[in-house]
């Protein structure tokens, strides 16, 4: 199952301070709008995004048909096709796929500690 590029996405309470943190430890704005109270920082091949009044806790996050500069990967598994995967081994998602559409599409699903993941396909 290829699940696509990888990235946290953490919710904080001041994005301002928490871009200057994560600038200090060597991450770089890469996309967003920090108006609309989100960003995307990359240090190297790492990925966070710092969401502020969206979502209630961190989230681990995938995106089908990105590599890990938001480029466009020749072949990928569409997240219909990663979600049917899920479901037959079993695996409960929060949020599921419309599988009588196609593009842009996400599922969410949830670790057996809790902790949030995103599958979210951009084209």
């Amino acid at each position: 199952m290829k699940l696509g590029a990888f990235s946290i996405s953490l919710t904080v309470k001041d994005i301002h301070q928490s871009k200057a943190f994560y600038e200090k430890l060597g991450f770089e704005y890469k996309g967003g709008d920090i108006t609309q109270n989100w960003i995307v920082l990359k240090n190297g091949t790492t990925v966070i995004g710092l969401f502020q009044d969206m979502f209630p806790k961190n989230i681990i996050t995938f995106n089908p048909g990105w590599d890990q500069n938001a480029q466009h990967l020749p072949e990928f598994n569409d997240v219909r096709i990663i979600q049917e995967q899920l479901k037959q081994a079993g695996i409960q998602l929060t949020k599921e796929a419309d599988e009588s559409t196609s593009g842009p599409e996400y599922i969410t699903l949830e670790d057996p500690d809790g902790n949030q993941i995103l599958i979210d396909q951009h084209r």
